[in-house]
């Protein structure tokens, strides 16, 4: 992690759960790091919740991802204040509620797949354009589920989880299509995924994460940062495709 010291990730989705975990982590290795959020006031607050010495290395900025102005400031931002980007963690989602079959939910999964398949592609390009100007080695980790690699059936008790496993699914997609595409144009830049199993977070429907808590762990929001901080650790010279972590005991 050594070569990462004050180089500049970008972190969507940083104002709770996986992203605000991986906003800590990557402070905490010496990283310069940018947290994107809708709610700024909470990557502010978890900035004060940081040692003196790491709260200049955090700077909050009010992005949502699903608007590309919004990602095209955030990033020109970055690049005039601190250089330009060298790792990204693609981690903003949302599950939609409602069946996908069902009528009056149209705008739910619209917006599930604006924000996590649209806001990735538009957050995934400008990191990318940062990293490949500048010749730099660089590092795109995108935050999948394992819902990316299969539809869990959480029974008729629970409510279904509507378009997300699509969303998922299609991150998958581009994590190899960003694959070529980086070495097409010979960049030393990687493009990894992390695919947890459940993670006790906000995003999950109430009605799941009480389901869930009563029969199975789930993973903390850390052990996903630790997987992203092993990830970019890796030597130049490794791809990592993708990390699936599951807690001990998970039923899916």
């Amino acid at each position: 992690m050594e070569r990462w010291r004050n180089k500049v990730a970008v972190v969507t989705g940083a104002s709770a759960g996986i992203g605000a975990a991986c906003v800590r982590a990557l402070v905490g290795a010496g990283l310069v790091v940018v947290g994107l959020a809708r709610r700024q006031d909470r990557v502010e607050q978890l900035r004060a919740g940081l040692h003196e010495a790491e709260q200049g290395r955090l700077h909050a900025l009010r992005c949502d991802v699903t608007h590309e102005e919004q990602v095209l400031s955030a990033f020109d931002w970055a690049q005039r204040q601190l250089g330009g980007v060298d790792v990204l963690v693609s981690n903003a989602g949302i599950i939609a509620t409602g069946e996908l079959s069902g009528q009056g939910n149209t705008a739910a999964m619209r917006d599930t797949i604006e924000t996590n398949v649209m806001g990735s592609i538009y957050c995934i390009r400008e990191a990318f354009q940062s990293m490949k100007k500048r010749g730099a080695e660089g590092h795109v980790v995108i935050v999948n589920s394992v819902a990316g690699h299969h539809v869990p059936n959480l029974g008729p008790q629970l409510p279904s989880l509507n378009v997300y496993p699509a969303s998922k699914f299609a991150l998958r997609a581009m994590n190899e299509i960003y694959r070529q595409e980086f070495q097409r144009h010979k960049t030393p830049v990687r493009v990894s995924t992390i695919s947890p199993g459940i993670v006790d977070t906000d995003i999950l429907p109430p009605e799941i994460s009480a389901c869930i808590k009563q029969h199975m762990p789930m993973l903390h929001s850390e052990d996903v940062a630790d997987a992203v901080l092993w990830t970019i650790g890796t030597p130049p010279n490794v791809q990592v495709q993708n990390i699936t972590i599951k807690v001990q005991g998970e039923k899916f």
